[in-house]
């Protein structure tokens, strides 16, 4: 009777112990915002990401500072190492967060390249995934005040309606950072990165969005 008890706790407790050994895995591309401040980088969105959502998750920070989604910007992600890093990780889930580097004078001279590098970036990364892996695409946080080069108009009147018709076009999905942190000067303290509130509040409306799902 009781090697049947064990048996059916087995029986029980595998399916638990499956999910901690092949957590569903998520991918976090972006710049300096998705990197994070410090050495470790454990205040960024991804690390408190992964703290949200529990061991059932493994989240990979695939961040890189002043980084360009354009492979003509002055510093492009595509030239990266996380690029192949991505790749190798296969991911279930692909969170994109780029654009913001790309709005400074330099770069977005290329401003006619940025949908199609865009459409190849999600490309490249599509035959990587798992078999049922998604790619959500952020719409990046707002700019309380340009800094870096970095120029709030051009993300909201030209990037963004350039995003919007990547997301359709591509058939990804959209996650709205934009909106959560409007107006919240006092977490960009210089206008551009969040503090660790700042991202805390984006590692929660990521975490929202998946839990919906």
């Amino acid at each position: 009777m009781i090697r049947f008890l064990k048996f059916l706790g087995i029986l029980i407790i595998s399916p638990i112990l499956l999910m901690a050994q092949n957590p569903i895995k998520i991918a976090c591309v972006g710049n300096s915002i998705t990197q994070g401040p410090g050495q470790t980088h454990a205040d960024s969105y991804p690390m408190q990401l992964q703290i949200l959502l529990g061991d059932k998750y493994l989240v990979q920070n695939f961040g890189v500072s002043g980084r360009t989604l354009l492979k003509n910007g002055d510093f492009p992600y595509w030239n990266e190492p996380e690029m192949d890093q991505v790749k190798a990780f296969k991911p279930d889930i692909l969170l994109i967060k780029l654009g913001t580097n790309d709005s400074k004078p330099q770069n977005w001279q290329y401003k006619d390249e940025f949908k199609q590098d865009y459409l190849d970036l999600i490309k490249e990364f599509k035959g990587s995934l798992s078999e049922t892996g998604k790619i959500i695409i952020l719409i990046p946080v707002p700019v309380t005040e340009d800094n870096f080069g970095i120029r709030e108009s051009v993300m909201v009147e030209e990037m963004r309606p350039i995003l919007v018709d990547i997301i359709e076009e591509s058939g990804s999905e959209m996650i709205d950072l934009y909106t959560p942190l409007q107006g919240r000067g006092d977490l960009l303290p210089d206008g551009v990165h969040p503090t660790k509130d700042g991202l805390g509040i984006m590692a929660k409306t990521v975490y929202d969005y998946l839990k919906k799902k």
